[in-house]
């Protein structure tokens, strides 16, 4: 039986594909810095400005609540149904888009409610929406 005489030839690693990937990294790092400093170095003066607000921002809705007893109130100002129509023109003169949160008490009456939504709709309101909770048992 033959035997071999010569050495087992050790496992090794071939690191040349990665040396490649770390040297492309390098220079792509080098090549990326010198653009971020060109940048810099223009002769520009960029003017300063203060820190204003956008010019025609989204006003929050205005929050009507209707308690069981039957008040109407917005920002714990009580209002009847004529005054809450008229701040409401009011209030979409200045923003067309202006919407409305109804919270009603569920023990109240519903006609209440029903009477503010159709309060809402007279002064030119078309953005109307019912504040609810939703039910846990999701029944």
């Amino acid at each position: 039986m033959p035997l071999k005489t010569e050495p087992l030839e050790e496992p090794s690693i071939n690191l040349t594909s990665m040396l490649d990937v770390v040297m492309l990294l390098i220079i792509f790092f080098m090549v990326g810095t010198k653009f971020s400093e060109e940048e810099r170095q223009t002769g520009i003066q960029v003017p300063t400005v203060s820190d204003n607000l956008a010019m025609s921002g989204q006003p929050d809705e205005i929050i009507v609540n209707v308690t069981a007893d039957g008040k109407v109130s917005v920002r714990n100002e009580t209002h009847s149904l004529e005054s809450l129509k008229t701040m409401l023109e009011g209030a979409r003169e200045v923003f067309p888009g202006q919407a409305v949160v109804i919270r009603g008490d569920g023990r109240g009456e519903y006609q209440i409610v029903m009477d503010v939504i159709s309060t809402c709709k007279a002064a030119g309101i078309k953005t109307v929406s019912l504040a609810h909770t939703p039910n846990p048992k999701g029944s």
